[in-house]
């Protein structure tokens, strides 16, 4: 049997780390995922899923991750069922965390936790790698040499293989 659930998305709320009466920690919170698909002239649809982390995992989301951030996770799918106080029955499926990782996606320069944005900056120019000697006096076709330098290559006839 397989049960594994991979998704990729952004966390809905802000988030709450709570603690079970004996102490451990769990955090419940919704992942927005968009449909891979669109119908012509409609906004794009998403779809948001109940996660559960519990003890380290917990934690760490709730110490690296916010409403709004994207966060990419792995777990598997429960599902439950509970009587609420009016005696109304409920049925819950949900994603319980093994695994979070983060996307990649950039952070504001000099921030902190918890402290995202949706806005993103163009990435900065890099400076062309140098090639050639230590002082680069020389430009880098200067280093390649001449022709005298290449031997020659054998023919298909004279190949190993």
């Amino acid at each position: 049997m397989l049960n594994r659930v991979i998704l990729m998305g952004r966390i809905s709320q802000d988030l709450a780390l709570k603690q079970t009466q004996s102490g451990v920690s769990v955090l419940t919170f919704n992942v927005a995922v968009d449909r891979s698909y669109t119908k012509q002239g409609e906004e794009r649809q998403a779809d948001f899923i109940t996660c559960v982390a519990w003890r380290q995992q917990a934690e760490f989301i709730n110490k690296y991750f916010a409403k709004g951030r994207m966060i990419a996770l792995e777990g598997n799918l429960r599902t439950r069922n509970y009587e609420d106080k009016s005696g109304v029955k409920h049925y819950v499926t949900e994603v319980y965390v093994d695994s979070v990782s983060f996307t990649g996606e950039p952070k504001r320069e000099g921030s902190y936790e918890r402290d995202y944005s949706n806005s993103y900056s163009a990435p900065q120019a890099q400076p062309a790698p140098s090639y050639g000697s230590e002082n680069n006096n020389s430009s880098a076709t200067a280093s390649i040499g001449t022709l005298s330098d290449f031997e020659d290559v054998i023919g298909d006839d004279d190949a190993p293989f």
